[in-house]
């Protein structure tokens, strides 16, 4: 059945846009109905500015009436992750003492969708420094999972991922460190593209005023479509201004036209993160679909390192990565810790602190295991397209705010494992930069959205997305929660 207007592509708004089939200001008003109808028991969107929007929106109208040329997203209304600056908006990443924080200006991601003709009218909610894969803090609240309101609809781009699976914006842009477009993408049905590390310029995808950019994380786009995938990352990719004064950037466009092109290698779980047999089941029905449409699969192909050295790396890198933002207390603890726990201690808690509190020595050393494994990662893409896994260990988990996150459990094969287990399948393909993108293929027993991760060589993030299109059309388009509707 065809989709409902608040459930199509941002492609196909911003088509019946330029066909004068609905107006910028009229297509705006309906999601803004819809959030009013929606969003108070969702709770994804937690600022707007919707004079400014309407504002934007009658420009749009004028614009296409007079015959301006427009760009690919034009009047397409669009919400943004909280930790993007915009301009009159707060930027806190869930942090109170950031609560009365106004952005001057527009992130660079914001800015270059608002020159590509969307309409920018608010932000989504995100979890406390963006450090988990449920969206809650203080400030805002907690986002529920259009799905089923008693489970995360993922993080940190929670907020993100549910506004656009329950029809409340026409597309969106997120970040990914731990799995943060990807994780919300997989629990909520959409699609979700991390891209490659530094191709998407995070310029104003900072906390208080800070301009470095960081390692592994990432900036990309989620959507209702694979398509749009595509289209934003031709809007938002590319240098900055001073890095554009001596680089282009210019992706390869994949060259295969049918799924059965592809070589590809399907791994459905790893003794680092024991994956849910639901989750398993829906991506070896996706690899036999592959298999019968002529695609080349391999169940045994992997890329030639240790697992558990990959996991070991990546925790205490992206620890190390995000440590600047704990306070002195904070850190001291980190590094009694980390001289207290036994050599042997490999838990997630132990290699958190011990990345928490990093020597440089040791960052350089780990670093450079990191580019054997990412050399690794290109032998591999010598015989293989893409691999194919899983995004997380299990789909969407209900709502736990209790303690702190790594002693907190879920559920997988009937068992209670520590939910960080999981951050093994964002360090997969991240620690080493490798593009992934995110494509809805299923549900569960329980009636809850399961993605496939699809991780391509460094730069082919055309190629991710170009399978993830043809799974669209052949496989399974979007599906909208039964609620919302």
């Amino acid at each position: 059945m065809p989709l409902d207007l608040p459930f199509q592509s941002a492609k196909k708004l911003a088509a019946a846009v330029r066909k004068k089939k609905i107006g910028c200001l009229d297509l705006l008003d309906l999601y803004l109905k819809r959030v009013e109808a929606h969003n108070p028991k969702l709770n994804a969107i937690i600022a707007s500015d919707i004079e400014g929007a309407r504002t934007q929106a009658r420009a749009a109208d004028e614009a296409l009436a007079s015959g301006a040329k427009l760009g690919p997203l034009h009047g397409v209304p669009m919400t943004i992750k909280e930790s993007f600056d915009v301009a009159g908006l707060p930027t806190t990443w869930g942090d109170p003492a950031f609560k009365n924080s106004i952005a001057e200006r527009n992130s660079l991601v914001a800015q270059r969708m608002i020159d590509a003709g969307v309409t920018l009218f608010g932000k989504t909610n995100v979890p406390l420094n963006l450090a988990d894969w449920q969206s809650y803090n203080e400030i805002y609240g907690t986002t529920n999972n259009p799905w089923d309101l008693t489970r995360t609809p993922g993080g940190s781009s929670g907020g993100s991922a549910a506004a656009l699976a329950a029809g409340l914006t026409g597309i969106e842009a997120g970040s990914d460190i731990g799995a943060s477009i990807r994780n919300p993408a997989h629990y909520c049905g959409v699609w979700g593209h991390k891209p490659t590390w530094n191709v998407v310029c995070p310029k104003g995808h900072t906390l208080a005023g800070n301009v470095a950019y960081g390692d592994i994380g990432v900036v990309g786009p989620l959507a209702r479509s694979a398509e749009d995938l595509e289209i934003a990352m031709d809007i938002m990719a590319g240098p900055d201004t001073i890095d554009g004064r001596g680089w282009k950037l210019a992706l390869p466009r994949s060259k295969k036209k049918k799924l059965g092109e592809f070589k590809v290698a399907v791994l459905l779980s790893d003794p680092n993160a024991e994956v849910d047999q639901s989750v398993q089941d829906q991506i070896q029905k996706l690899a036999d679909f592959l298999a019968k449409a002529g695609a080349v699969v391999s169940d045994t192909a992997r890329p030639g390192f240790d697992t558990a050295e990959l996991n070991d790396v990546y925790i205490r890198l992206l620890r190390a990565a995000t440590s600047a933002r704990m306070s002195d207390a904070v850190y001291r603890q980190a590094v009694s810790d980390a001289a207290t726990l036994p050599a042997d201690d490999m838990s997630y808690f132990a290699q958190m602190q011990r990345g928490n509190s990093l020597p440089h020595r040791t960052w350089l050393q780990l670093n450079e295991k990191r580019h054997r494994m990412r050399l690794a990662w290109d032998a591999f893409f010598q015989d293989y397209d893409l691999m194919l896994c899983p995004v997380a260990v299990s789909a969407a988990f209900p709502h736990d705010q209790a303690g702190l996150r790594h002693n907190r459990t879920i559920t997988v094969n009937n068992k209670q494992v520590p939910v960080v287990d999981q951050i093994f399948w964002a360090g997969y393909s991240g620690v080493t930069w490798l593009p992934s993108t995110v494509a809805p293929i299923g549900e569960s027993p329980d009636g809850l959205p399961i993605g496939v991760q699809i991780i391509g060589p460094q730069y082919g993030d055309y190629s991710t997305i170009a399978f993830a299109k043809l799974l669209e059309k052949q496989y399974r388009g979007f599906v909208p929660p039964p609620a919302y509707r």
